[in-house]
């Protein structure tokens, strides 16, 4: 049965969090409120965790789950190498509404999907989904909701899409951007951006100091 927390109250919040970092833990879903839009999430290392995560949204592998950290620092052991552009992209918008697509380090034993080699990563600008990455570790998150369906921007909204299929919801108020991270793929040796979202083009494109193409 799924339970939620008000994390506007103190009390609240504490008992929230200790039951969404022991439902990840345990190997269940999460919902938590993120800077951008809520997030479906649960620990990126527990691959039946991340395939009820893509059954809970009706997707498939073919969309691998992102991944949350909790700082900086954590990207280090997560990727084979963080090339200069992402230092600046990081430094820039993180924690923030921009994702980075970097090559995964290969002794990972992690199942996100079909990666192919690569990992989406991103720390967002939320106390609440700070806390508990910092608490659990990286999470594979998602937005909240059925794949095809808008984002939820509040906890009801991706209630209703979600239902029992998530253990503990944290309700942390309506998403402050209500609208996804931009990601950008660092994999080649130029620079592009797959979907332009919170961080527009030219913000990027000022970070770098060059033109960064959009997939069209």
């Amino acid at each position: 049965m799924s339970t939620s927390y008000d994390c506007a109250e103190p009390d609240s919040r504490r008992d929230g969090l200790a039951a969404a970092a022991g439902a990840v833990r345990a190997g269940q879903l999460v919902v938590l409120p993120t800077d951008t839009v809520y997030g479906l999430g649960c620990d990126a290392f527990n691959a039946d965790a991340v395939r009820a995560l893509l059954a809970a949204k009706g997707r498939g592998s073919s969309m691998p789950a992102p991944v949350l950290v909790g700082s900086w620092h954590t990207i280090d052991g997560l990727v084979s190498s963080v090339p200069r552009s992402a230092r600046e992209l990081i430094e820039a918008f993180w924690p923030g509404g921009l994702s980075l697509v970097l090559p995964h380090a290969p002794s990972l034993a992690w199942e996100l999907g079909d990666t192919r080699g690569t990992v989406m990563l991103r720390m967002p600008l939320h106390p609440v989904a700070l806390e508990l990455l910092r608490e659990v570790g990286p999470m594979a998150v998602s937005s909240a909701n059925k794949s095809g369906s808008p984002p939820a921007a509040t906890m009801d909204e991706a209630r209703i899409q979600l239902g029992q299929a998530v253990a503990v919801y944290l309700d942390g108020g309506k998403a402050s951007e209500g609208i996804a991270s931009t990601i950008v793929d660092l994999t080649a040796t130029e620079p592009r951006i797959l979907r332009e979202g919170a961080v527009s083009a030219a913000q990027v494109a000022e970070v770098l100091g060059r033109d960064v193409p959009v997939a069209g």
